[in-house]
């Protein structure tokens, strides 16, 4: 590899970097609404297997059909979330109060200044500042609503057009054919991906809300999709879904006990889940470094916060498959695989 190459990739990987960062204002909601129609797509593809459906309804109809029944569903989720979170709004003084019994509860079995401890690490920070931070960072990803609902919109009608200009594009229709080859790969990587996870997180979350109910804990519901939706970060999702319920449960109750029943109990679901059901369900489909998983996840939080998070193993298998397309990347794809097998 020549200077003149290797300065040319710093170079494009600088200003690719640079504009991930400071455009993702832009990027962010535009990812989401491509999200949104790929999942709009999928419910139009399971629809259509109803030949009344299939024969008689054009497809803007059918587009329409699919966008009620996911924002159907959506809006009764944040009603019901919304409910929740006004819950805990109106109990919060509850909750700091028991944050001295509980500091209290915790210096005594364990001879531990834990509560002082925990504020040397965070700078003061208080329980009602966390979850100011959750409600300010739906209230902004609310406030993108209508620009990714914009973004989501054209995107449907750009589609009807997609083939024609696909076709235009690629003028060696062998050329066009390895293209389309290319994008049906990504197209089954990802829809399987996210209809298994959402498959297995949607499991996970109503099992964690069957088990938080019965103990008690209050906004059952509004854990139990903090859990389903973590569940889509590799790896650490899990682990984050399962501690905030627990320390939740201990400040709630101000006690130990249902703060290590949460915790065991949610720990079980998710070592069953997600060491049994899931590499039955997923598979080796996508064909990844666990490795590679970590790194991207590690990238793309970085640069996106949890949005990156969620979204970096979609990327990440986006950039295998294009990889592996290309003699002159093929190595990288080779690198970022399971077991170097790209073919």
């Amino acid at each position: 590899m020549n200077l003149n190459r290797i300065a040319s990739i710093l170079v494009i990987t600088t200003v690719l970097v640079v504009f991930l960062i400071y455009g993702k204002n832009l990027m962010i909601p535009f990812v989401l609404a491509a999200f949104i129609w790929f999942i709009i797509r999928e419910i139009r593809i399971f629809i259509r297997k109803n030949k009344f459906i299939r024969e008689k309804l054009p497809t803007w109809v059918e587009n329409i059909l699919a966008s009620v029944i996911l924002f159907g569903i959506l809006g009764f989720m944040v009603n019901l979330l919304l409910a929740n979170i006004n819950h805990l709004s109106e109990n919060l003084p509850l909750y700091e109060k028991n944050i001295t019994q509980v500091s209290q509860l915790i210096n005594d079995t364990f001879k531990i200044d834990i509560v002082a401890q925990i504020k040397d690490f965070t700078g003061g920070l208080k329980f009602s500042d966390i979850l100011s931070t959750v409600i300010n960072s739906v209230t902004s990803i609310a406030g993108n609503i209508f620009i990714i609902l914009i973004y989501m919109l054209f995107l449907l009608m750009e589609e009807s057009g997609f083939d024609k200009k696909f076709g235009a594009f690629f003028k060696d229709r062998e050329k066009a054919k390895q293209a389309r080859g290319v994008l049906s790969k990504i197209d089954h990587s990802i829809s399987r991906y996210i209809s298994m996870k959402t498959l297995v997180s949607f499991l996970t979350g109503i099992l964690s809300y069957v088990a938080l109910a019965i103990i008690g804990v209050d906004a059952a519901l509004f854990w139990a999709f903090i859990i389903f939706t973590l569940n889509y970060i590799p790896n650490i999702g899990s682990l984050i879904a399962t501690i905030f319920p627990t320390v939740f449960a201990l400040l709630q109750f101000g006690q130990l006990g249902p703060a290590i029943w949460v915790l065991v109990v949610l720990g079980v679901i998710q070592l069953i889940v997600g060491n049994l059901i899931e590499p039955k369900v997923m598979g080796n489909s996508l064909n990844l470094s666990s490795l590679v998983v970590i790194l991207a996840l590690s990238l793309w939080g970085a640069l996106w916060g949890i949005v990156g998070m969620v979204l970096s193993v979609p990327i990440t298998v986006i950039m295998l498959i294009l990889f592996s397309e290309f003699e002159s990347t093929r190595k990288i794809a080779i690198l970022l695989s399971e077991k170097g097998n790209i073919d």
